[in-house]
């Protein structure tokens, strides 16, 4: 698993259940296929954290590569959102997102390299810990590589 693998699939002090936990949707789509210029929107809320507990949250439109050479990694939209600039954060009330998506890098699944999108939204909690999601998206609709037939020359 890559380094950014592991960094999404992390959540600081602890697997139990009362861990917090973060939900995040896109509005009003039955896929997850978006075209470059399309709006991407959603939401994203918390479970088993109180309005006290949060220190500050952020949210970003990334893309990142994975495979040969090494991995880059690209924010498109970050928004941040903490006590401290006077930001409120009530756990009860969804956040929101949305952006307009660039015209690339498009979602790409090569043999040499891949290409993902994802929307992450970080938790800050009071006492240190944090929480990490990332939702992934397909900006274009680029063939998979190894779906593709070879062309026999003649």
């Amino acid at each position: 698993m890559s380094l950014f693998g592991k960094m999404i699939n992390s959540v600081v002090g602890g697997e139990d259940s009362l861990s917090p936990r973060i939900v995040i949707t896109f509005d009003g789509r039955g896929s997850r296929l978006y075209h470059p210029g399309e709006t991407l929107a959603g939401s994203y809320w918390f479970d088993f954290v109180g309005g006290d507990d949060i220190h500050a949250v952020e949210c970003s439109i990334l893309w990142h590569t994975e495979g040969k050479g090494s991995e880059d990694m690209g924010v498109h939209g970050f928004w941040r959102y903490a006590l401290e600039s006077g930001d409120w954060i009530d756990p009860r009330r969804p956040g929101r997102f949305h952006t307009i998506l660039p015209q690339s890098p498009l979602s790409y699944s090569g043999i040499l390299i891949k290409i993902y999108w994802s929307v992450r939204v970080r938790l800050f909690l009071s006492d240190g810990r944090e929480a990490v999601e990332d939702l992934g998206f397909r900006l274009g609709n680029l063939p998979d590589v190894r779906t593709l037939k070879p062309i026999d020359f003649i």
